[in-house]
């Protein structure tokens, strides 16, 4: 066992990232089994599992909810994280992913890398998360690692740096050669391996491969080049230290095989982690803010306390909120300040997460990732640091909601309850967004997907008991600017006693091909103030709720304030600010509009013989096929298909597949609708 000084050096925080069924649960399941912390192995198609342990998650069998869990290896401590793998939930692997240091990416050995296994890795790489990549399901037919990895190069674009041979294929798949430290691991029927020479058939392969790992590696590490210049090799210490600096650095991604659900390759992959991925004190320090001033956290038990929270779960037993801690120790019992709610909070307890359950502890320290309790109000990307050393951490990004459906209880006394069920839900997933109709006065319920969705309604009827009556899913619309205005001229003048009044704008309007809402000023000669600027910019901005066509928020303009007037007693900011609004929803009927519908990229898995069929229906969806491959027996059509169109599809592929067909979408952004889309 390792025993290293400083207690961080041997923490790892990773997640475990991949496409919906590429095997992550399973993959997490063996990790905890190996490691000892389960006595048993749990299967997501029996429901036994230790991360999916919420009642929808085994119903349905898959992962809906990212779930913490800790365990050891080697003397080292893994804080680890299992996150979904369906495009609706990528806002949970978001604000998993803002708090980890590395990730292992989990590929199917026959279909390489597929559509939402690329959207997890960019989500990684926008957050600098380093990552190992391990090939999973080598027992299955038509497994081929040569074939993941060209998928991994050529879709992923990282240098993939392959560090197993393995022992059979298939059926067959009995271990793996260890090209690092030139060695066979082999699985037996049983759980343990055995350490053995390379076999003498495979010795002439594993030594090119080990070749090509050599100089893959000096192509992209000078230390290591400079060593295999002068030797004409690499040592294995040289060789596991510039892999250890090429995927800490993101230069190259080390890539493993295995099946887990056989337990066949788990225990090198921990080793690969430990070896590989970074511990808290190999990443930059915290970066945050606070009026204004930016600062520095390191990863110090003795510095001032700055955590994230990252996650908010309402138990039977109280609330929880996820913690990572960044600098400084926390304590049970400590006040905190929530930098972003300007308000103190009281630490009740500290728990170690072991999925849905939990250990006591008295302190947690920079590094770890923990749960507390007693916390009354902060929420997902709320910082909490030691209220004499303030500081304002990024929070996780969250993306706009598409799909909308209207709520209502059935019963006539439940609509507070519904209300209070409804706040809950927003309060865990802040994806969600609850708000009323103006028109209807319902209230809907916007969300990622139809899946999404389902999965919150469902929880409203199981763990809270009210029967909910839901419309049918609508998407969520944008309004564009096609051709823009110049010169419009807008006086918001008001007299009704008292101070009027008085604000006098001119405005120019046109499309903004970055898309979004760009706002700047012309005006020259001090004619409008800059403090009334930005009380037009903010009217601007006002305006875009509700767009012309039929109300739907506008995007994709640039306002420019040409000119404009004031009155030495009427203006103020109030009044700019009104002429901005009114004004620029003038500009908007006098441009030329365009409405927008989101569009998704649609990958559909089916028998050859079904294709036809499958083609005539993405046809008569509005869809456009952009690719067709075959592999291992089946097409894979990729298209892209309006979302308004997908409703229902999933029934409909069953149907014209004998349920052989699946299919995956992930959003791409917004396409202009026909004009015979209804507006609301």
């Amino acid at each position: 066992m390792r025993i290293n000084p400083d207690p961080l050096a041997v923490v790892r925080n990773l997640g475990i990232l991949a496409h919906v069924d590429a095997g992550k649960t399973t993959v997490t399941e063996r990790i905890l089994f190996a490691t000892g912390t389960t006595h048993k192995r749990g299967e997501v198609h029996d429901g036994t599992t230790v991360t999916d342990f919420d009642p929808q998650e085994r119903d349905r069998g898959i992962t809906i909810f990212a779930a913490a869990v800790s365990c050891a290896w080697d003397g080292h401590r893994i804080n680890l994280i299992d996150t979904p793998g369906h495009v609706d939930f990528a806002d949970e692997v978001e604000r998993a992913l803002r708090v980890l240091d590395g990730a292992v990416a989990v590929f199917d050995a026959v279909a390489g890398v597929e559509p939402q296994s690329e959207s997890v890795w960019r989500q990684a790489g926008r957050h600098g998360v380093p990552r190992i990549a391990f090939v999973n399901k080598m027992d299955r037919a038509g497994a081929d690692l040569d074939a993941a990895v060209a998928s991994i190069r050529e879709r992923l674009h990282p240098a993939p740096l392959v560090v197993q041979l393995p022992i059979g294929s298939e059926d067959a798949f009995t271990g793996v050669v260890d090209l690092v430290r030139m060695r066979a691991l082999r699985w037996a029927d049983g759980d343990a391996f055995e350490e053995t020479p390379v076999p003498d058939d495979l010795r002439d392969e594993a030594l090119a491969r080990r070749r090509a790992l050599e100089e893959a590696v000096a192509e992209l590490h000078p230390g290591a080049l400079e060593q295999f210049c002068d030797t004409g090799t690499l040592s294995e210490r040289a060789l596991a230290s510039a892999l250890r600096d090429l995927t800490r650095d993101g230069d190259g991604v080390v890539v493993l095989c295995g099946s887990a659900y056989r337990n066949r390759g788990v225990e090198p992959l921990l080793d690969a982690v430990v070896a590989y991925l970074p511990s808290p004190l190999d990443v930059p320090p915290v970066r945050g803010t606070y009026d204004g001033d930016e600062q520095e956290r390191p990863a110090d038990p003795a510095a001032p306390p700055a955590a994230l929270a990252f996650k908010v779960h309402a138990t039977p037993t109280g609330r929880l909120t996820y913690l990572r801690i960044y600098s400084g120790t926390i304590e049970k019992g400590d006040t905190l300040w929530d930098a972003s709610a300007r308000r103190t909070e009281r630490i009740g307890r500290i728990l170690r997460v072991q999925a849905d359950r939990h250990a006591p502890l008295d302190r947690a320290v920079a590094g770890d990732i923990v749960a507390v309790v007693g916390l009354k109000s902060a929420r997902a990307g709320s910082t909490l640091c030691a209220p004499d050393a303030p500081l304002v951490l990024e929070p996780p990004g969250v993306p706009e909601p598409v799909v909308s459906v209207a709520v209502e209880s059935r019963g006539a006394g439940d609509t507070d309850r519904l209300a209070s069920g409804l706040a809950r839900l927003t309060e865990e997933d802040p994806s969600l967004v609850v708000r009323t109709d103006p028109e209807t006065g319902q209230t809907v319920l916007s969300g990622m997907g139809e899946l999404h969705l389902e999965v919150a309604v469902e929880k409203l009827r199981r763990e809270l008991g009210l029967e909910v009556n839901v419309g049918r899913p609508r998407v969520g619309y944008r309004e564009t600017v096609a051709r823009g205005v110049s010169g419009l001229v807008y006086r918001h003048v008001k007299q009704d006693g008292g101070a009027g009044q008085f604000a006098h704008v001119v405005l120019d309007v046109e499309p903004y091909e970055e898309g979004g809402f760009a706002f700047r000023s012309a005006v020259v000669g001090g004619r409008v103030p800059q403090e009334y600027v930005r009380a037009v910019e903010a009217g601007c901005r006002d305006a875009l709720a509700e767009g012309p066509l039929g109300g739907h928020p506008v995007t994709g303009l640039r306002v420019t304030l040409t000119d404009g007037a004031t009155h030495v007693k009427d203006s103020s900011d109030t009044a700019f600010r009104t002429a901005g609004r009114l004004g620029l929803r003038e500009a908007l009927r006098a441009c030329a509009m365009v409405l927008l519908e989101p569009v998704v990229e649609v990958t559909v898995t089916v028998p050859e013989d079904a294709v036809g069929g499958v083609l005539g229906d993405l046809a008569a969806r509005r869809g456009r096929v952009t690719g067709s491959v075959t592999r291992a027996g089946a097409a894979i059509v990729t298209a892209t298909v309006p979302l308004a169109e997908l409703f229902g599809y999933a029934t409909r592929l069953r149907s014209r597949t004998q349920g052989r067909g699946t299919f995956t979408a992930r959003p791409t952004g917004y396409a202009p609708a026909p004009v015979t889309t209804p507006t609301r």
